[in-house]
């Protein structure tokens, strides 16, 4: 389980987040990707379009939150929420893989969540870390390389302490 308050002011956490690994099954690439980029990680955000629950288990015995998303299967969706609210200490973390059906959703996403301190979500394979309003915005983008230009793949880590704070990384080639 997430820790206290009063844990987290003595000693920050660490959580992982992902979004968009699109893979029916977790590969050995994969799961050495997942070691690699949450090494020392406790908790992990995933953000949708994980394609099917079996890609949860390169996770191990981390703590996972994961919802669904437009590219899962039938079974992934109906067994994930399509959002969640998950509390860490004082915080109040909203995770989404996106809002609606519309291109242009993210200027949806603060009233998918009511009293969110962050909102963590997916789908435009685009990183994104900012704060609007008072509330962190984190997209971690692809995780895995996804464009045929040698774009990256991307990730975030979010700490979680007195604040909130997030930072953006690339994945590690094979």
């Amino acid at each position: 389980m997430t820790p206290s308050p009063e844990d987290m002011s003595a000693r920050p956490l660490v959580i992982g987040i992902l979004s968009d690994t699109h893979l029916s099954r977790p590969t050995p690439e994969f799961a050495s990707l997942v070691e690699r980029c949450f090494a020392g990680v406790k908790v992990i955000l995933h953000a949708g379009d994980l394609t099917e629950l079996t890609v949860l288990s390169a996770f191990g015995d981390r703590e996972v939150h994961a919802v669904g998303g437009n590219m899962c299967s039938a079974a992934t969706r109906q067994a994930l929420p399509a959002k969640k609210v998950i509390n860490v200490g004082r915080f109040r973390l909203g995770l989404i893989h996106r809002a609606g059906d519309d291109y242009d959703f993210e200027a949806r996403l603060p009233w998918e969540f009511d009293a969110v301190d962050a909102i963590v979500y997916g789908h435009t394979h685009r990183p994104v870390c900012q704060t609007q309003g008072g509330v962190l915005f984190v997209n971690p983008g692809a995780f895995q390389p996804t464009s045929r230009y040698g774009q990256p793949g991307t990730y975030a880590l979010l700490t979680v302490g007195s604040g909130l704070s997030a930072v953006i990384r690339e994945a590690p080639s094979a």
